[in-house]
């Protein structure tokens, strides 16, 4: 049965925005009438190429960087691939190691894992209990014989960002590349390459209320990179295949709204985000915030209900759409990997929920959603007497 989508709160603005009407309008010219291919020498192409130019030049100008040093992908994934393998096939066979923390993403551990399974050495920092990384540790994981160091900039579980830019200074002063995968910061906070210190950074377009498919890669000028894919010479030569002209003005026209939003957006969010864990935490007696208070995402909030699964709470309540702490597989609940790299015990892991809200999020929404999760949860409780929870009636103090 499908659900009345406009009777569904949805708290998932981490797994993917909802495309912003702006850029639905500036994309719908180049999917009709301007067809033309950027490499054609001729008044279609030209327009496709002029279009081009100006959603770079626009990417450029949220990051701090120049428009030459952006290059478009098809997503976050392959910003993080081109970044780490790229970088990998370029380096000097004097380095052989890549420092990463413990919580980062699949898009960034998987092709380490890659790189791992072919002779390179890893080393994974771990993170505070806090979800923040272990910045000693990491400074302590620098040497010379380190190829790329890459950690991604704000957690997309817990929102806790990372301290890049200290790390950074040290690993170039070591001659290693730095790269942050930094599709869950751009858009939501402040990003400058320069400040950052890094050499590469990626983007993904559906996390800031562009259209999925389409991502950038930041390539500071001089910063040694291999192709993963050989063609044509689109892209610098970096990324050959004919460009997605729409999906390029969409993130172009995101990005330009990202730079106004930024201004005020999220402060109000995060007010909301905080108004809903107090209004949790003041009716549910043990329950657990892994968002950090400080150095954090304005709209996450990754909690733990106690004594029951965080699915099951979801499962219950078709109207919220939120994700789960735990993977499901083959009817087996397992616990978050990024919680328990933080030290959280599995069965509590088990009860993670992450709750990440955007700019369409009302306050109206904030006080539905803690009495459907309440509510939800007050049921599990009731329907299993012996699990060894507690919580506090309405309007309790925390």
């Amino acid at each position: 049965m499908r659900i009345d989508d406009s009777n569904v709160i949805y708290l998932d603005h981490n797994a993917t925005t909802p495309v912003a009407p702006e850029v639905v309008e500036a994309m719908i010219p180049y999917l009709r009438s301007e067809f033309g291919n950027p490499s054609s020498d001729h008044v279609f192409g030209r327009r496709a190429r002029q279009a081009l130019d100006g959603a770079r030049a626009s990417v450029a100008s949220l990051i701090g960087a120049e428009p030459d040093e952006v290059i478009f992908t098809s997503g976050g994934t392959e910003a993080n691939n081109l970044a780490i393998r790229g970088s990998a096939s370029a380096t000097p066979s004097t380095r052989d190691r890549i420092v990463t923390s413990t919580v980062e993403h699949p898009a960034t551990s998987a092709p380490l894992a890659l790189l791992g399974a072919s002779g390179w050495r890893l080393t994974r920092v771990p993170v505070a209990g806090s979800g923040v990384l272990d910045l000693d540790a990491g400074l302590d994981a620098l040497g010379d014989d380190v190829a790329l160091v890459t950690v991604m900039l704000a957690q997309n579980e817990t929102g806790a960002v990372m301290p890049v830019a200290a790390l950074a200074t040290a690993a170039r002063a070591h001659g290693a590349i730095v790269h942050t995968d930094a599709a869950q910061a751009v858009g939501k906070i402040p990003v400058s390459v320069d400040d950052l210190g890094v050499d590469l950074l990626s983007i993904a377009g559906h996390k800031c209320y562009g259209p999925k498919g389409i991502g950038a890669l930041y390539v500071r000028r001089g910063t040694p990179l291999s192709p993963l894919v050989v063609g044509a010479g689109q892209e610098g030569g970096l990324r050959p295949g004919t460009e997605n002209v729409a999906g390029i003005v969409g993130l172009g026209v995101a990005a330009r709204l990202a730079m106004d939003y930024l201004e005020r957006e999220p402060a109000r969010v995060g007010r909301l985000r905080d108004k809903l864990f107090l209004a949790l935490s003041a009716r549910i007696d043990g329950m657990v915030r892994y968002t950090p208070d400080d150095d954090c995402l304005a709209n996450t909030l990754l909690v733990s209900f106690p004594g029951v699964i965080g699915a099951e709470i979801l499962d219950q309540i078709p109207n919220l759409a939120a994700s789960t702490g735990s993977a499901c597989h083959a009817g087996e609940h397992l616990p978050n990997a990024t919680l328990l790299a933080m030290g959280v015990a599995p069965q509590v892991a088990l009860g993670a929920v992450r709750l990440s809200l955007g700019r369409a999020t009302t306050s109206e929404d904030i006080d539905a959603s803690v009495e459907l999760l309440v509510g939800s949860y007050e049921a599990l409780v009731a329907a299993t007497p012996s699990r060894s929870v507690s919580h506090k009636s309405e309007g309790a103090p925390r």
